[in-house]
């Protein structure tokens, strides 16, 4: 109910909403602020039991450890990296060769729910992904055989080794990815000023973040993507991004001749520039001026953007200083 509330809120908030369904806004029982919280608001934080934990250890060990890669030039790390929110701020990643990948490196935040992983949803869990980078030839090039001696011969890492997989007998490259995977579905996204007003706290955003919020639910319609406390709707979506890549449309399970990707999260967004799924915009600034107008209008273009959105400059400034709230 909540969720459909939220809906009707949006629409009667948007610029041109019919003056009835204003009313009907206005009629509903739910306040509008305890509404948007209870859409936004963070779930319980979920206990795990000691297996998990050591996993978890484990897999943030590994994450950095560059003897993952057969060159042992690089890690996780290399790409993802802690200080810059788990991206490399860059357009596209730098593969093992110098040149550029094809894609953004996404962040790693929140995606102990995820539905699927990558700009186009190929992969649908944490470690049918964690292997892909691990063989692909320019990025980590793991020498599997190689690696596993280099784990077993070194003490420390064996004994955290076997108490994370208790009762296997060697190291393995499923013990492996599956220590990586306990690790990214530990990165919780930490808590901000936008958590604290979600909590109830209505003087830890200033009256800009407040406005920007306004749009963001309202006539700006960008919740319609980026809706509940991890800010995606998990689903794929042509935001008229000019760019020859196919996207979801070129891989299995998406609808071929529409260039639609994934949905990213916003948490911490103001840390992961340059965005979009090639990297093409580089401030948060240039990320509302193409909602706003500059993207490229073709059949394929999400139904969720609202088409002739208009920002003045302050709309345009109060947008992003909400982004950076969270």
């Amino acid at each position: 109910m909540a969720i459909l509330a939220a809906l009707a809120l949006c629409r009667a908030l948007a610029a041109d909403a019919d003056p009835t369904e204003l009313a009907v806004a206005a009629e509903t029982p739910l306040d509008r602020d305890a509404l948007w919280r209870s859409i936004f608001a963070r779930p319980e934080v979920r206990p795990v039991d000691e297996n998990e934990s050591k996993r978890r250890a484990l897999g943030a060990e590994l994450f950095s450890d560059r003897r993952l890669s057969g060159s042992g030039t690089r890690a996780c790390s290399t790409c993802h990296r802690p200080e810059l929110a788990y991206t490399d701020g860059r357009a596209r990643a730098a593969g093992l060769d110098g040149a550029s990948l094809r894609r953004n490196t996404p962040h790693l935040w929140n995606l102990a729910e995820a539905k699927s992983l990558y700009w186009d949803g190929r992969e649908s869990t944490l470690e049918s992904q964690a292997r892909v980078p691990l063989h692909a030839a320019n990025e980590l090039a793991i020498d599997l055989p190689q690696a596993i001696r280099a784990f077993s011969g070194d003490t420390s890492m064996a004994r955290a080794f076997a108490g994370a997989f208790a009762g296997l007998p060697e190291i393995t490259e499923d013990g492996i990815v599956s220590a990586l995977a306990a690790f990214e579905r530990s990165l919780v996204s930490p808590q901000t000023r936008f958590d604290a007003w979600v909590a109830g706290d209505d003087s830890a955003l200033d009256a800009e973040e407040k406005a920007g919020f306004s749009i963001f639910v309202g006539k700006g319609g960008c919740v319609s993507c980026h809706g509940g406390w991890r800010m995606t709707d998990d689903q794929f979506h042509d935001v008229g991004v000019a760019s020859d890549d196919p996207g979801r449309g070129g891989v299995e399970g998406g609808t071929p001749g529409i260039p639609a990707f994934k949905t990213p999260g916003l948490r911490q967004v103001a840390r992961t520039a340059p965005y979009m799924h090639d990297g093409s915009l580089a401030t948060l600034g240039e990320v509302v001026a193409h909602y706003a107008g500059n993207r490229v209008l073709r059949p394929s273009l999400s139904p969720n953007l609202v088409r002739d959105l208009q920002l003045d400059p302050a709309e345009r400034a109060s947008l992003v200083a909400f982004l950076r709230t969270l």
